[in-house]
């Protein structure tokens, strides 16, 4: 049976412009993070959208707030499995990415030398591996464009 072809989002489908904001481009960040855990892709929409109702939506807000709230809306998007984990491994995280680039992404991107070592800083981040780092930069590859000129 041939595999199924997994959609591939944009941020623009989320109404985010990554390059605009350091608020957009992190809320594409903890978007892709949750694309990149083992659950289906509606499930991690809805927890993403419930993150940002919650005002779960800054690396410090994630890291402020106590794994049991963090587990307590993740179970409500629809995790039935892993919450506990993706709980601990947002909080780990984000309190990497607030000690090493003062909790901007933005930052991270003009500290990069091209796309490659971006890449390679974001995977250094706790649960962020080659799948969630390459969907993300997908919104990025514009900025490194921009340099070349």
């Amino acid at each position: 049976m041939p595999r199924k072809e997994r959609k591939s989002h944009t941020a623009a489908e989320f109404d985010l412009d990554p390059l605009s904001s350091d608020t957009d481009l992190f809320r594409w960040f903890l978007l892709c993070y949750l694309f990149g855990k083992p659950i289906q892709s509606g499930v991690a929409v809805t927890t993403w959208k419930l993150f940002i109702e919650e005002k779960l939506d800054t690396p410090w807000a994630i890291t402020e707030a106590s794994e049991y709230e963090l587990v307590r809306v993740l179970h409500r998007g629809g995790y039935t499995r892993y919450q506990h984990v993706t709980a601990h491994g947002l909080k780990v995280c984000m309190d990497r990415l607030i000690r090493e680039y003062e909790g901007s992404l933005i930052y991270m991107l003009d500290s990069s030398l091209d796309e490659e070592e971006f890449s390679k800083r974001l995977q250094k981040l706790y649960g962020v591996g080659p799948k969630i780092a390459e969907i993300f930069t997908r919104e990025t590859e514009e900025a490194f464009a921009r340099r070349m000129e």
